[in-house]
């Protein structure tokens, strides 16, 4: 009673269970289970809120066996198949300054449902339904806030290894998330290029899929500035490394990095021109109508010149 009507009741025990030796075990975690159940008939946030701490972990933990993922997977499928579950969870996917998918369940999230084809397992698939829902809980926010912001680096962190590993369906998924990263803060681009040498295969897929989905991507990666300062320094260390004497491997991913890199600063030099060239055909027509006016004396011909300059200049 006292949780299905004070459901944050059990956001401050959730420390305790999740960390006294007492309440571990797999004898433990139906008993868990039903108290988070009993507070998500309450509050469906709060239910989802304790699922991402203290059960998500156990699937890639030393617990991690059958009868614990079948008990995990059955709570958050129940949680999300209530009605309006989705709207009601990415709305309050900030609960008082805390995530209800924080970063570091994301991530666990990723990982066990883009797993090696040898270490797929009969739940794989039933992580794979409900991955598309918790992923947009877990990236859902303000564009541009400060808390997005800060979101936006510490998925970059893990994201960014993520792409670099051999399973080729995590790479894939761990670099759109990182181009996701990229559109939410600008200060992800200088983090990049900190790491950018450490981790020379994650960046080649990330530059790939960019390059192959550019259409879709300006205006969410607008400013293009930071993207092209980066860009244009990926291929100065390029150059750099080439000319150190970098291994066989090393040369062929710096040759990809270099490729993809000259091939999306062309994109964005085509993409200038076209802007501008948009710019003098509006504004070229906009004198003509000028001219043909019955009422041409009193256009604001200052006001056009300003705009033509500033067009110019984009």
């Amino acid at each position: 009673m006292v949780l299905r009507r004070k459901p944050d009741v059990l956001v401050y025990i959730l420390p305790k269970l999740r960390e006294t030796p007492k309440y571990q075990g797999q004898d433990k975690l139906p008993l868990i289970v039903w108290i988070i159940l009993q507070a998500c008939q309450g509050d469906l946030a709060v239910g989802l809120y304790a699922w991402a701490r203290n059960l998500l972990p156990l699937v890639s933990g030393k617990s991690n066996n059958p009868q614990s993922r079948d008990l995990v997977l059955q709570l958050v499928e129940r949680i999300l198949s209530t009605p309006k579950a989705l709207t009601i969870l990415v709305n309050g996917a900030v609960r008082r300054g805390e995530r209800l998918v924080p970063p570091s369940a994301f991530e666990i999230l990723m990982r066990v449902t883009f797993s090696a084809s040898s270490a797929r397992v009969k739940a794989t698939e039933r992580f794979e339904v409900i991955y598309p829902t918790l992923k947009e809980v877990a990236l859902a926010g303000s564009p541009g806030s400060k808390a997005m912001k800060q979101v936006a680096q510490q998925i970059q962190s893990f994201a960014i290894k993520a792409a670099g590993e051999s399973t080729p369906e995590l790479a894939n998924e761990a670099s759109a998330v990182f181009i996701w990263c990229l559109t939410q803060n600008a200060e992800c681009y200088k983090q990049w290029d900190k790491v950018y040498e450490d981790n020379l295969k994650a960046s080649v897929a990330v530059l790939k899929k960019l390059s192959d989905h550019w259409k879709e991507l300006p205006v969410k990666l607008s400013p293009l500035d930071p993207m092209r300062e980066t860009l244009k320094n990926f291929r100065h260390k390029n150059e750099k490394a080439l000319a150190s004497g970098a291994d066989a491997t090393q040369q062929a991913l710096l040759k990809d990095a270099d490729k993809y890199s000259k091939l999306i600063l062309g994109k964005l030099s085509r993409g200038n021109g076209c802007m501008k060239s948009i710019a003098i055909i509006v504004i070229a027509l906009a004198v003509g109508a000028a001219v043909v006016s019955p009422n041409i004396e009193s256009f604001d011909w200052q006001k056009l010149a300003t705009a033509f300059s500033g067009h110019l200049s984009i």
